[in-house]
């Protein structure tokens, strides 16, 4: 995986590519899909939801420019992989759910001493998940150096906007529901650079700053779309 999926196809950073070829990723799978855990494809989990292909996980996670020490926000648990890599380079993540059943798994799966950090210390030592509305952050513990964001959103949140540190990063999937386009997001004082790195398809951020139910349902009854 590490070689042919993320090497391969560009992906430069030396502590993503340890941290990501450290972890079991199967751990993070429902036990019927762990044979798929390398599947070069997003891979579906429980709610609905998905844990993203190993190529995307690394590029957003290259994109956000992690480091020891690095304060992440992160939207979207899911299976707890991303906020897993992020804890093992040494970030210290606090991750919002809003599905409280995907929470609760990936408590328990962080706090696994398999998952430790090169330290040996547990990975959830690094990790706190919350459950909530991911789309307008947790501005009692802005401002954050970085946040990724996995789910797509039709635009760049403004809560996530002003929760983000000057310098920092953030990292988003912007678009239309079918189909949408990685952004890298740096805040330069009161000024924002954007830089968009190719296409993507994730499922969608649900909250008050993103999309809502209804808009949801109303799409679902034209026809799924892909996630």
């Amino acid at each position: 995986m590490v070689e042919h999926q993320l090497r391969g196809r560009g992906i430069r950073d030396e502590r993503v590519l340890a941290a990501m070829g450290d972890l079991p990723r199967e751990m993070f799978l429902p036990p019927n899909l762990a044979d798929e855990a390398y599947f070069d494809g997003a891979l579906p989990i429980d709610a609905g939801q998905t844990i993203s292909q190993p190529y995307i996980v690394g590029l957003m996670t290259e994109l956000l420019g992690p480091h020891p020490g690095m304060r992440v926000l992160e939207i979207g648990t899911g299976s707890g992989y991303q906020a897993a890599v992020l804890a093992r380079i040494g970030c210290d993540v606090l991750s919002i759910e809003r599905h409280p059943e995907l929470a609760a798994t990936a408590r328990t799966r962080l706090a696994a001493p398999t998952l430790a950090d090169p330290d040996g210390a547990p990975l959830s030592d690094h990790i706190r998940i919350e459950v909530g509305d991911g789309s307008v952050g947790w501005r009692i513990r802005a401002p954050f150096e970085g946040i990724i964001v996995t789910a797509a959103a039709p635009r760049v949140p403004d809560p996530l906007r002003r929760q983000l540190a000057d310098g920092g990063r953030l990292v988003i999937p912007i678009g239309p529901l079918k189909t949408q386009e990685l952004i890298q997001v740096i805040r330069r004082g009161d000024g924002f650079e954007e830089r968009s790195f190719g296409a993507c398809v994730f499922v969608p951020l649900i909250g008050a700053a993103a999309y809502d139910e209804a808009t949801l349902h109303a799409h679902r009854r034209l026809g799924p779309f892909r996630i």
